[in-house]
């Protein structure tokens, strides 16, 4: 998925700051994904981090439903499972760490939430071609990138990106302090 990793990805270190009550208040996941998330699907939430967004989607797929919970780091894998640890969501939560360069899920799926994350991939092309082969032809990806990191003419050149390899862009949702697009294939 991604590669260079010096510090081009957000350390473990500081995975606490991404999941907390002002985040939630300002960036409820329920909120942004209930348009786009549904009970029975299978989600993939690429750089997972500490789970923030894959716990919320696990609960809005149901008993039905999975997440696939992906990230380049093994710690922030960790946070996710200590976090579901002893409850339910560990049957819908699958957690899988991703290689350099490549995210290495092969299950077909509805929906992918690509949040705060893009900006840290070097090959763009080859990760929009790799969601290309699992998504469903219904499926669509959220796009969220944080205006701090990525400016706006590099939130263009990334939907170019994704355009290029055959996605379809439209307004995403509002997300405080964020830039957003929907892809879809069909």
């Amino acid at each position: 998925m991604v590669s260079e990793r010096s510090n081009r990805i957000c350390p473990v270190e500081i995975a606490g700051t991404l999941d907390n009550k002002i985040r939630r208040w300002l960036q409820n996941p329920q909120h942004i994904l209930r348009s786009y998330v549904a009970e029975g699907m299978t989600v993939l939430d690429v750089g997972c981090g500490p789970g923030f967004f894959s716990v919320d989607m696990a609960q809005m797929v149901g008993t039905s439903g999975r997440v696939i919970a992906a990230d380049l780091q093994q710690g922030m894998l960790q946070k996710v499972r200590d976090k579901i640890k002893g409850t339910e969501l560990e049957r819908r939560i699958i957690l899988h760490k991703c290689d350099d360069g490549k995210i290495g899920v092969t299950d077909l799926i509805d929906f992918a939430l690509l949040f705060y994350m893009v900006h840290e991939v070097p090959k763009k092309e080859a990760f929009f071609n790799e969601i290309g082969t699992i998504l469903k032809p219904t499926g669509r990806v959220l796009i969220v990138e944080p205006p701090f990191h990525v400016t706006k003419s590099a939130f263009e050149e990334t939907v170019r990106k994704a355009r290029a390899a055959g996605f379809r862009d439209s307004e995403g949702p509002k997300v405080f302090f964020s830039k957003t697009v929907i892809l879809t294939t069909g």
